[in-house]
């Protein structure tokens, strides 16, 4: 889909905002006091994130890239694969996406906050903290939240850019590309970008794969890594939530809120950034040279 860089600005915040909405919905539904839901445990959680990714990947992936994701456009754009000059567009659409998702989870769940009475339950409906924490000493927590969140980032970066690349027929239009040319038909605009996924047997099945695949190693991921820190994997649906945690009031979130754990903020957002832009050179490296 040949969209506006605007378009595509809005798509990020809307796919970000979606992420958010099911994912840390999920996590409240499970968690928070009162809620029919709760106790359904970390799996039903990690489905809740799972469908939030694979929702806004299947709107949004022929509009923006479906990113969602600042490590994702910043691994990306270090790779060659984006242009830097959208980069910032994208990562203040992914973040206030992630704000709005949160502040209507919070519409959804504001008398459930109010019932919960463990500041550190509440929390974890917004951002992501560290099981290792300790008062007064985080320097444990710090460390293994960094190495979790980046090998985790890591893992899931390098698995979309190899699904889409495979699933989402991106080499069977190159290779539709070299066929066209050698034939003397125009290779751009698009026409051409119509015809190719239109003389690609099961393209449109292949995107379903594709984005079916991204959601379930999410759910993956969220399992083999969210015992240390519940995950992030992504710094905007950590940072937008925490912002919104921050300067929410008791009146909202109850008489128990804790602080937002500013000390710790900038693991679920460095770390990420680290694996993903670590992920996508690597994957360059070996697929594109």
């Amino acid at each position: 889909m040949d969209a506006s860089w605007m378009v595509k600005y809005v798509s990020e915040f809307l796919g970000t905002m979606f992420l958010v909405l099911l994912g840390n919905g999920a996590v409240a539904a499970v968690t928070l006091k009162g809620s029919k839901n709760k106790g359904a445990g970390g799996l039903a959680a990690a489905w809740g994130f799972g469908i939030g990714i694979m929702m806004p990947v299947l709107v949004f992936a022929n509009v923006s890239g479906g990113q969602i994701n600042p490590a994702i456009t910043l691994g990306m754009a270090s790779a060659g694969l984006f242009p830097w000059a959208h980069v910032a567009q994208y990562i203040l659409a992914q973040i206030l996406g992630a704000i709005v998702g949160q502040l209507l989870v919070v519409l959804i769940y504001k008398e459930y906050f109010v019932k919960t009475n463990d500041g550190a339950v509440t929390l974890g409906a917004f951002a992501t903290t560290s099981a290792l924490e300790e008062p007064q000493r985080h320097g444990r927590a710090v460390l293994n939240g960094f190495v979790n969140e980046a090998i985790g980032t890591f893992v899931f970066v390098f698995g979309i850019l190899g699904f889409t690349t495979n699933f989402f027929g991106a080499e069977s239009i190159k290779w539709y590309a070299k066929y066209a040319a050698s034939q003397g038909q125009s290779t751009s605009g698009s026409d051409f970008t119509s015809a190719a996924w239109a003389s690609i047997s099961g393209a449109s099945a292949s995107k379903m794969v594709g984005a079916l695949a991204i959601g379930i190693l999410f759910v993956g991921l969220m399992i083999t890594f969210g015992g240390a820190t519940n995950t992030a994997l992504n710094p905007a649906r950590d940072l937008g939530p925490r912002i919104v945690h921050s300067f929410l009031p008791k009146s909202v979130l109850g008489e128990n809120k804790s602080d937002s754990k500013w000390w710790y903020a900038w693991v679920p957002v460095v770390a990420p950034i680290v694996g993903g832009v670590l992920a996508a050179l690597l994957f360059k490296l070996i697929f594109k040279n």
